[in-house]
């Protein structure tokens, strides 16, 4: 599915939308269409619903705007060696064997013979240029690695943006980041 079809914008979209495109499609239909087609134009907002529901059940756990906002600046006022500890944790409670690195990439994560590199030495970074990124997809082919991980809390330019997605890199920020570190800054 293409990344900007209607269906991928509403699955990234607040659930509650697609809810509310099938109320709207039922009360069109319902007050246009001829008695004996009412029933199946209200039934083409049954995808909207199939959609609604599955944005629900992707977006059941996030953090609200406010936890995000007090999660990152609690991750913004740690040291290294505590961030890193927390990385270490976060991503242990997720299957990951971890692994400090030394040079331009700070992890390296195993899990089912796959390895990722992670570059996080950096979050506190107020913009993410693309250096820090090619320096991470160089550690990742070196190693060769399956992935590469670069981790901020702050914002990443455009260009570091095309840069990622055209290296396989997956961006860790902001409520990705909340997500990821949530359960470990609570056990600590």
């Amino acid at each position: 599915m293409s990344e900007k079809s209607l269906f991928a914008v509403l699955l990234r979209s607040p659930w509650w939308i697609s809810f509310v495109l099938v109320a709207v499609i039922a009360l069109v239909a319902g007050a246009l269409l001829p008695e004996q087609y009412k029933g199946v134009g209200m039934l083409g907002g049954f995808p909207f619903f199939v959609i609604g529901c599955m944005a629900l059940w992707r977006q059941r756990n996030l953090p609200t705007a406010a936890e995000t906002e007090q999660v990152l600046q609690t991750l913004a006022t740690m040291n290294w060696r505590d961030f890193s500890a927390l990385l270490d944790t976060a991503f242990t409670r997720q299957g990951y064997s971890v692994m400090p690195l030394t040079g331009p990439c700070d992890l390296q994560l195993e899990k089912k013979g796959m390895l990722t590199v992670v570059n996080a030495k950096r979050w506190k970074a107020a913009n993410l240029g693309i250096e820090p990124l090619r320096e991470l997809v160089a550690m990742r082919d070196q190693l060769q690695a399956a992935h590469g991980v670069f981790i901020s809390i702050g914002q990443v330019s455009p260009k570091a943006r095309d840069f990622a997605a055209q290296h396989r890199i997956t961006l860790v920020s902001e409520a990705d980041l909340v997500f990821l570190t949530a359960a470990a800054l609570k056990a600590l």
